[in-house]
């Protein structure tokens, strides 16, 4: 391909979902250049960072438009909650990322759980309730345990899997605590846990291979959700049965529904599945790729990402093509996370006793998530410092490489669960 004819892309985001992006973007012959918006200083050898915040839509188009950006990728949900996609659109610039009213899947509970009552899209009973009284009423006729949901935008953080009914009832009163907020008690679901994100252009719907993450802060699935503490794929606990029963009632019928609805989905569609004795049940809907599902997820995938997705947006489904070993992530997370992380620490790499160079003993691929720098040093700057991701032919092989890794990373009151994967 002429170097005149291949692309520019544009990554928007700066934590490890958008370094894995672009990494794969990098990866692609039909790409000369990418750039991410702002990115973060550990990406600065996968695409030429732009310092512009992902929030900032109009000098994000702005941007695109000035630079000649023939694809932009959208990670986080905060540019899409402010209508990235629509400001570009406007502005006749190419994006892939569903508008402001289509994200609302993600940016609203409620208006997801209506989309799922209206397409008959299997999922758990539940009440949305706007005031704290109507709430406890309610959760006085329900079963324990139970589930309590912050209808917004919470990066992941805004569930509580509550045992009793006074954790149920703290739940609510944390979240009333919050001015015009509305939340949803939803029936308590059992069975095994998966995500599944596809591609999604209007009617037109691409499966991803699924993986397993871990939301709580903790090891045993304690302490509080959060943004995601580690993931795993392939999930042969899962059968194919299972995973195409999640397609074709989950998947298929919201893109499909929202098509017809005129409300199109473009973008990565993420579901958060149980499977349940009585079959697969949404949990929850995501408006963009899962993270750390991104950072497992595309080392497997063989495919070109940029080919399918320009495939995609013409309305061709490709065929995705898939490695056959095991990825697995583990998160470094900052002290304090997910409340308020402590910040601001260096982060240091063991050097080998063969080698000067810093991170010559760390064998997994690093995606940096909440990092800047000072002083030359690498410093934590977020909740969720960097996920250590390798590739192995077995998941205890994985595991092995990921878990001695750790070992040669510091920073101080830092923390990662230690049972991923197993």
């Amino acid at each position: 391909m002429q170097e005149s004819s291949r692309l520019k892309i544009l990554i928007i985001g700066k934590g490890g979902r958008e370094h894995a992006l672009a990494l794969k973007a990098k990866q692609s012959p039909l790409v000369k250049k990418v750039f991410i918006a702002p990115g973060n200083i550990g990406m600065k050898d996968v695409g030429e960072l732009v310092d512009i915040d992902e929030t900032d839509i109009k000098a994000l188009s702005v941007f695109a438009k000035k630079e000649k950006i023939d694809l932009t990728i959208v990670g986080p949900e905060s540019s899409l909650s402010l209508g990235v996609v629509d400001e570009f659109e406007q502005n006749n610039l190419s994006i892939f990322g569903p508008s402001r009213q289509a994200a609302q899947i993600e940016t609203s509970k409620d208006f997801a759980k209506k989309l799922m009552k209206k397409y008959n899209i299997p999922t758990a009973s539940y009440k949305s309730v706007e005031s704290l009284n109507d709430g406890l009423d309610f959760l006085k006729t329900q079963k324990i345990p139970i589930v309590i949901k912050e209808d917004g935008l919470k990066a992941g953080k805004g569930v509580s899997v509550c045992f009793s009914f006074d954790e149920a009832k703290k739940a609510l009163e944390n979240a009333f605590n919050i001015e015009q907020n509305k939340v949803l008690i939803e029936e308590y679901l059992e069975g095994i846990e998966f995500s599944i994100i596809a591609l999604v252009h209007e009617d037109k719907v691409m499966s991803l291979e699924i993986a397993q993450d871990y939301k709580r802060a903790y090891d045993g699935h304690k302490g509080e959700n959060t943004g995601g503490m580690g993931a795993y794929s392939r999930v042969d606990i899962i059968s194919e049965d299972i995973i195409n029963e999640a397609k074709k009632k989950i998947l298929e019928p919201l893109a499909l529904g929202m098509n017809e609805d005129k409300i199109p989905f473009s973008g990565f569609l993420y579901a958060g599945v149980m499977a349940t004795k009585e079959g697969v049940k949404t949990i929850e809907f995501n408006a963009r790729f899962g993270d750390p599902e991104a950072q497992i997820l595309l080392p497997r995938l063989k495919s070109d990402l940029i080919y399918s997705i320009l495939e995609l947006k013409k309305g061709n489904v490709t065929e995705l093509d898939w490695d056959k070993d095991y990825v697995l992530g583990v998160v470094m997370a900052s002290k304090n996370y997910p409340k308020t992380p402590e910040i601001n620490k260096e982060i240091i790499f063991s050097k080998s006793e063969k080698s000067s160079k810093s991170k010559q003993s760390i064998k997994s691929q690093i995606y940096y998530m909440g990092v800047g720098q000072k002083d030359n040093k690498l410093i934590s700057k977020g909740g969720r410092i960097l996920t250590l991701v390798a590739k192995a032919s077995s998941i205890e092989k994985a595991r092995d490489i990921v878990y001695e890794d750790l070992k040669n990373i510091t920073c101080e009151g830092s923390f990662y669960r230690k049972d991923i994967g197993f």
